[in-house]
């Protein structure tokens, strides 16, 4: 029956899915901070076309970017001291170099198919969307007209299917698998010690490649104290949230101020005199008059604040180790700011369940007294599946 149940065509998890939103290969990074920044969407994928003699034009999706591809690709000693010129450079100067995190994969590939992609390393999954009622098509070409950013590419358009999605649907037929879903992560051995870390007091730029890293790997990065107490986080998906003046925070913070800095609805006061302060004694002036801090924080303050006041009570981690309620939102992913943790007894089913409802691609493992365990992901868990499946 399980077996059955994977067979299922990807198109099955693409419904209602809507079209990419896409810039070509030949725009700049400047071009593509105005897309991000004028958009509700994280990310932006990028494609390269070819046309050729006898064929029509052939277009494939080479990888996607989002504001924390700007921002650290900013971050560089270089781009710090020019960013204008930085942003006039090629949008391949942020792609990531490993083409295979992307695959295009057809509609009619099995949902097996599309978790083993994932189990090599694919990290985005482009599938075409198939024709839909004629409603359907005509709001798709509704939203097209009101985005000339949403491209349709060799005659159709296309959407990503996500870990996020293939979870989703796992968790809808979750009794297929009994009694996996019922069993601990640590019974299961999918807590990953190989974390992305930084001490509370080491400089925000030291992390820069750390935070690029865990963008690719849809992680984050742990932020803990001498004796390894997890304090918190910086999350590529808070991160997102912000614009590129952020760029001045990260030359000039902490690790921990950083957190504040992105975090709870814009940065405090306090943090952004000491920001401006900072760039003066680094004598540079000049990012600070391209970037106007001043601005950065009007900006800043108005992507958190447009964020929802809903509160909702979950096990979160404040910078003090103790949990809380909080209504703290990143602006476009639209979830919890503060980092989601769980315990090595949790069992597989409500850490999925937890994920989800937080949109994140992964949880933080603790202990009581909150020192950290390590990281679970969708990918550990799609491993979990995978091999179970080898058993029935």
């Amino acid at each position: 029956m399980a077996v059955s149940f994977l067979a299922r065509d990807v198109s099955d998890l693409c419904l209602g899915k809507p079209p990419l939103r896409s810039l070509s290969t030949a725009a700049t990074v400047a071009e593509a901070l105005a897309v991000l920044k004028n958009s509700d969407e994280s990310f932006i994928s990028v494609w390269l076309c070819c046309e050729h003699e006898k064929e029509k034009e052939q277009c494939r999706c080479v990888g996607k970017v989002c504001m924390v591809d700007v921002i650290c690709y900013l971050c560089k000693e270089d781009n710090l001291l020019s960013p204008s010129s930085a942003l006039n450079q090629p949008i391949s100067v942020i792609l990531p170099k490993d083409c295979s995190l992307v695959v295009h994969l057809q509609p009619s590939s099995s949902l097996l198919e599309a978790i083993d992609l994932i189990l090599q390393g694919a990290q985005n999954l482009v599938v075409p969307i198939l024709p839909t009622k004629r409603s359907g098509v005509s709001r798709r070409k509704q939203h097209l007209k009101a985005s000339s950013t949403i491209n349709s590419h060799n005659g159709c358009e296309f959407c990503w299917l996500t870990q996020e999605d293939v979870i989703r649907f796992l968790l809808g037929s979750i009794g297929v698998f009994t009694p996996l879903p019922a069993l601990s992560l640590d019974s299961l051995g999918i807590i990953s010690s190989d974390v992305l870390a930084i001490d509370y007091f080491s400089p925000a730029s030291s992390a820069v490649g750390a935070i690029s890293k865990s963008l690719t790997q849809q992680t984050s990065v742990a932020i803990l104290d001498n004796d390894g107490t997890f304090i918190g986080e910086i999350s590529p998906f808070t991160l997102a949230s912000c614009d590129e003046t952020v760029v001045a925070a990260i030359a000039t913070l902490s690790a921990g101020d950083l957190m504040a800095y992105i975090d709870c609805g814009g940065p405090p006061e306090d943090l952004v005199r000491v920001v401006k302060a900072r760039l003066k004694e680094k004598s540079l002036e000049k990012m600070l008059q391209e970037f106007t801090i001043l601005s950065s924080c009007d900006s800043l303050h108005s992507a958190f604040s447009s964020s929802s006041d809903e509160e909702s009570p979950t096990r979160t981690m404040t910078r003090s180790g103790r949990y809380s309620k909080s209504s703290s939102y990143s602006a476009r992913m639209v979830r919890k700011a503060e980092a989601i943790v769980c315990h090595p007894k949790s069992s597989l089913i409500a850490v999925m369940i937890q994920a989800i409802a937080h949109r994140v691609n992964y949880l933080w493992v603790i202990e009581d007294d909150c020192s950290l365990v390590g990281i679970v992901t969708f990918s550990n868990m799609l491993k979990v599946f995978r091999e179970h499946l080898e058993t029935m």
